[in-house]
């Protein structure tokens, strides 16, 4: 996982190199999007990230092209209220990237990211590449009124990691599909007494493991709305590690044994956050939600 920088712009916003920033031990309260987009024809990945930190939100959003090469990354100061609302241009190889944001009558739930009244819109020589949000109108106009042509094709939703929190229930949202149905995910896992992970999609049962201290790791495939998805899990930290430790779960649809790793290796889910990890999702194993699941003290 990624800080933000401890020094930026004037603006509130600072351009930095992906190798500028450091590992942290994950307590943070992040959710990373990751979008499959055109920059004019060429593939790249968009990285969105919303931080929660005692003194508000953050934000940050990172291009990639494929192969790794980083275009830019725009970090937004967390603790600037007036910064809810802005713009930014940055000169690249290829053009001009413009990245418009709107968060002055964003709502939040619990986690970091927001749940409505909200847009950020990214944009490559004048061409929508990615919108997020429910205010896609007020977006356009503000587009259109720089003569921006707003006409694009819908980015591709590759991958979801969230830090999730609790002592023995984690839960989370998830779309499995693109524009299929937002499902509650809910883990329950308790450690102490007779250790067992249980599993629920919108309250349902869906995957049940006894016997943990055999079975810290594994995977199992399940069915949500008719689509199989291959669950991943790692709970050798909550088990047997320290008091900071945290678990790892991971679902991916459409993945098969040829594409994947052995469920039984523990890098399989290291893998989950690994450059191996972003190719394998472009070579068209649907979308991932990967969870940091930490146990409240």
């Amino acid at each position: 996982m990624k800080e933000f920088p401890s020094c930026f712009g004037e603006n509130g916003v600072q351009v930095v190199d992906s190798s500028s920033s450091s590992t942290t031990r994950g307590a943070q309260n992040v959710v990373t999007c990751i979008y499959q987009c055109k920059l004019q024809g060429r593939s790249c990945l968009i990285t969105v990230s919303w931080t929660k930190y005692l003194m508000g939100q953050g934000l940050s959003v990172g291009i990639d092209e494929l192969g790794n090469h980083c275009l830019c990354k725009v970090d937004i100061k967390p603790w600037l209220f007036q910064r809810r609302k802005g713009s930014k241009n940055l000169g690249v190889e290829y053009g001009k990237i413009d990245i418009l944001w709107d968060l002055s009558s964003a709502k939040f739930g619990s986690g970091p990211e927001p749940l409505e009244g909200f847009y950020v819109a990214v944009l490559f020589n004048k061409e929508m590449v990615l919108l997020l949000g429910d205010l896609k109108k007020e977006a356009c106009k503000k587009i259109e009124h720089h003569r921006v042509n707003a006409h694009f094709d819908h980015a591709i939703f590759l991958a979801k990691r969230e830090h999730i929190f609790g002592k023995k229930f984690y839960s989370a949202k998830a779309q499995f599909c693109d524009k299929g149905q937002v499902h509650d995910v809910r883990i329950e896992c308790d450690t102490l007494n007779d250790p067992c992970l249980v599993i629920r999609i919108d309250s349902r049962t869906v995957m049940q493991v006894k016997q943990l201290n055999w079975k810290f790791r594994g995977n199992h495939t399940i069915l949500v709305d008719g689509i199989p998805v291959e669950v991943f899990w790692d709970i050798h930290n909550w088990l047997f590690g320290n008091t900071i430790g945290n678990a790892v779960f991971m679902f991916q649809t459409c993945i098969s044994t040829e594409k994947g790793q052995s469920a039984s290796d523990p890098s399989v889910l290291k893998w989950a956050y690994s450059h191996e990890f972003r190719d394998s999702q472009l070579q068209g194993l649907g979308f991932s939600l990967i969870l940091y699941a930490w146990k409240n003290e």
